[in-house]
């Protein structure tokens, strides 16, 4: 894979932060490609750039939202105009401080190399219960935790 592909899948991935970060409806769906999906936190499914756009504004005009705070892990080129980053996330609520450990998350950014560039077709926020398994939440959390002290 070259860097080139890593860069603007990693792109797409901050960008999308930064847009839910500044409560930005338009930012948060500029990376998307025109059929694009969204798979929220809560299993709820929104397609086209568009719908996620007016979904955004929706959420961002109904109540203050938590900044995110992801760590990107990995980019693998599964064909050569196809993407996969995984990464994981956790949020600081509106208002608080530290991140709460019951929105950390596992996520998925499927990325298509489209006539306009790089665009996003999947993003999917996975709840990162680790039923029975608290130490890899905890874990988790301290890893989040440190990537929130090293972004301010």
């Amino acid at each position: 894979m070259s860097n080139d592909v890593e860069e603007a899948v990693r792109a797409m991935y901050r960008a999308i932060l930064a847009g839910w970060n500044a409560q930005d409806a338009h930012a948060f769906a500029a990376a998307f490609a025109d059929d694009g999906e969204v798979i929220g936190f809560d299993g709820s499914r929104v397609v086209g750039r568009g719908q996620i756009e007016e979904e955004m504004a929706r959420i961002f005009a109904d109540h203050a939202t938590g900044s995110y705070v992801g760590i990107a892990r990995s980019v693998r080129q599964l064909g050569p105009d196809i993407a996969l980053l995984d990464a994981v996330s956790g949020v600081v609520p509106a208002g608080a401080n530290a991140i709460n450990p019951d929105l950390n998350a596992i996520q998925s950014l499927v990325a298509q190399r489209q006539a306009d560039g790089w665009r996003v077709i999947s993003y999917q926020n996975t709840p990162a219960a680790f039923h029975g398994r608290p130490e890899l939440a905890d874990a988790l959390t301290a890893e989040l935790t440190t990537e929130l002290h090293a972004q301010r």
